[in-house]
């Protein structure tokens, strides 16, 4: 008797997907035209690969793989067996000739991240750019961006944002980093690690505001997948008091055009990592206001 499959069993999307890609294959010319392919993989959930991924990760010569291990668990699910080769932060030099060099012999190489699009906040775009300077043909597929992702489901206004990338892992330098963020009225996306996501929070409070709306998407398309949504007050709060982790996306509403500017905080979190006449001059330049106004308010709060 055969046996029952179970009522809430996921599909088997690599099986699946391994057998349209047999197909496919059969039909196509297995041999890609020479140069760069940035090919999206997925966030989390396997069923987010494209069809049109997987066949160029077959056909290619060689993928090109920010962290090998990784890349690997996904190639083996879907049985592709294209070689692989290291390509990160740390050896982009020597890897990124090395690439160029195979496309010049007439290979094709794909290039993956760990998950997502590449080229987003990693190295690749300085492999895009060599590409393209040494006249090799750069192909992108569509497919998963985190950014996009998170974008779609804040809530947040999504006809014109700012994606900011990892804000540094120092407060000093964070603050630093927000502070010209302040007067930007798009939506501002950053990348961000658990354990800095609190202080991150923190920070965003005190340069972007209290009150400005924002939303923390965490894990996204994998099983414990979390969206919170709040002020930056409420948000920073909840995750010091909250273990977290994954891969996490902040969205923070950009600001109003009817929004006062608050100096005094400004001119506080400048003046506690600079001198007073650099803390001036770049809350002057950054508000707009008068270097005189600006310099009479710094003198009156660093007398308190």
């Amino acid at each position: 008797m055969p046996k029952k499959k179970e009522k809430n069993a996921s599909p088997d999307y690599p099986q699946m997907t391994r057998n349209l890609l047999e197909a496919s294959l059969n039909a196509e010319v297995c041999k890609l035209p020479a140069g760069l392919y940035l090919v999206p993989t997925p966030l989390g959930h396997l069923g987010d690969i494209t069809l049109r991924a997987l066949m160029t990760l077959a056909q290619a010569d060689v993928i090109a793989c920010e962290d090998t291990r990784t890349s690997g668990v996904l190639l083996h699910a879907f049985g592709i067996s294209t070689p692989t080769l290291a390509y990160h932060e740390h050896n982009e030099d020597g890897a990124g000739a090395a690439l160029i060099a195979r496309m010049e012999q007439g290979q094709a190489v794909a290039l993956i991240s760990d998950a997502g699009t590449p080229g987003i906040a990693d190295p690749g775009f300085r492999l895009v750019r060599a590409c393209r300077a040494a006249g090799h043909a750069v192909t992108v597929l569509p497919g998963a961006c985190a950014v996009i992702t998170a974008l779609a489901g804040s809530g947040l206004p999504t006809d014109c944002f700012l994606f900011a990338g990892f804000l540094p892992p120092k407060s000093a330098a964070r603050q630093t980093k927000l502070t010209p963020l302040r007067r930007v009225e798009a939506t501002l996306i950053f990348y961000e690690s658990p354990a800095r996501l609190a202080a991150s929070l923190t920070d965003m409070k005190e340069i972007l505001g209290p009150d400005r709306p924002a939303v923390v998407t965490r894990e996204i398309s994998k099983l414990f997948e979390e969206t919170r949504q709040g002020t930056l007050a409420a948000l920073a709060q909840h995750y010091a008091q909250t273990e977290t982790k994954g891969e996490i996306v902040i969205l923070v509403g950009g600001r109003a055009e009817e929004d006062p500017i608050d100096l005094d905080a400004l001119l506080i979190a400048r003046l506690s990592q600079l001198s007073l006449r650099d803390a001036v001059a770049e809350v002057a330049a950054l508000t707009g206001l008068p270097k005189k106004e600006v310099y009479a308010r710094a003198l009156d709060l660093s007398a308190l």
